[in-house]
C-alpha cells in the first residue's frame, strides 16, 4: 500500500469495513491536523463483543506515510485483552529486536510486554491487527 496525502490514508481507513467482512462496524475517523497530517481514533467492532479501540497520529508531509505515534488496545466486553503501544522502553532489552514497537499482554498486563514485530511507524498496523483481532472473534 501506498499513501503519498493524507486523502490516501483517509479512503484507507473509511474502506476498511469493505476490505475487512469481519468488521462488524467502525466508529475510525480522520481528524485533519495539517495538510499533511491528522489523527486516526475510533474503535472497531467484531463478533463476539469484540473491540479494537485505536489512535494513531500520523504525517504524510514527506508525501509518504509515517506513523508518529500510536496505541491500539483489545477488548472483549470489559476485559481489556492486550494493548500494543509504541513508548519507549529502552532499558528492556527483551524489546530491542524491534524498540520501540511492543504488546502488552497477560498476567499483569501493564507490564508484561513483548516485541511486536508485526508494527510499524512507516507502513499501514491496521491490516494485522485486524487479521490478529478477527482471529479472536472467529474462536
Amino acid at each position: 500500500m501506498t499513501f503519498v496525502t493524507i486523502a490516501d490514508y483517509e479512503q484507507f481507513i473509511y474502506g476498511l469495513s469493505d476490505t475487512f467482512p469481519s468488521i462488524l462496524a467502525s466508529t475510525l475517523r480522520v481528524v485533519r491536523s495539517g495538510p499533511a497530517a491528522g489523527q486516526v481514533i475510533g474503535r472497531l467492532t467484531f463478533a463476539h463483543d469484540i473491540r479494537l479501540e485505536i489512535a494513531e497520529l500520523v504525517d504524510l508531509d514527506a508525501g509518504r506515510l509515517e506513523i508518529l505515534h500510536y496505541g491500539y488496545v483489545a477488548w472483549q466486553g470489559d476485559e481489556r485483552l492486550y494493548w500494543y503501544d509504541s513508548q519507549a522502553h529502552p532499558n528492556n532489552p527483551d524489546l530491542a529486536l524491534n524498540h520501540p514497537h511492543h504488546k502488552h499482554i497477560p498476567p499483569d498486563i501493564k507490564h508484561n510486554r513483548i516485541p511486536a514485530p508485526n508494527l510499524s511507524f512507516d507502513e499501514p498496523n491496521l491490516p494485522f491487527l485486524i487479521r490478529e483481532v478477527a482471529g479472536l472473534a472467529a474462536d
